[in-house]
């Protein structure tokens, strides 16, 4: 009798140790995923920060030299922003396609690797 009351207390402490172990692993799964997730978010907003900056300045340029080639200067800003305007409506006709989407998806299969 005592042997299996032995083997039944040892049977529970493996189980114990087991259950504290699977706790223990999906949280650093969990933790290295949200590492993972921000890491790649950083990183992105890094890039897309210099690009807008990159993309800002040549339209101002393309606005100037436009605006000397029509020999009034804001002329080539009206220009400019009306393409904009024009980019704008375009892209918020396919937002859930082109944005939404894609996103969801990258996050989600960062998330399930």
């Amino acid at each position: 009798m005592d042997e299996k009351a032995s083997s039944i207390e040892n049977l529970y402490e493996h189980i114990e140790a087991y259950s504290k172990t699977s706790l223990e692993l999906y949280k650093l799964k969990a933790i290295d995923k949200t590492a993972e997730v921000a890491s790649n978010l950083a990183s992105s907003l890094i890039v897309i920060t210099i690009t807008s900056f990159f993309i800002l300045f040549v339209n101002i340029g393309i606005a100037i030299w436009l605006g000397e080639l029509l020999n009034k200067m804001y002329y080539g800003f009206f220009i400019v922003s009306a393409f904009y305007a024009i980019a704008a409506l375009i892209i918020y006709q396919g937002r859930n396609k082109w944005i939404k989407m894609p996103i969801s998806n990258s996050i989600i299969t960062q998330y399930l690797k």
